[in-house]
């Protein structure tokens, strides 16, 4: 995946568990597990917003691009 997702690195520092992230976004555990994972095809921004907020850290800090493109089975 050409992003990166370092949310466990970010829930990790600030001592708080995905649970406790769910409750405060409003997300499901299940859907915290799969952009977690980094098998998410897409968040919205208010999601994205969400956690920020709570972890108070920037969106740069959970995603990050390694530099290569990557093109999905349906655009080919």
């Amino acid at each position: 995946m050409a992003i990166e997702i370092h949310l466990d690195e970010i829930l990790k520092s600030r001592g708080m568990t995905s649970k406790e992230l769910c409750r405060l976004v409003g997300i499901t555990e299940a859907n915290l597990s799969i952009l977690r994972s980094g098998k998410a095809k897409g968040i919205r921004f208010g999601t994205i917003n969400k956690i920020c907020y709570y972890l108070q850290c920037d969106v740069g800090d959970i995603l990050k691009f390694d530099g290569n493109l990557e093109v999905d089975e349906d655009e080919e």
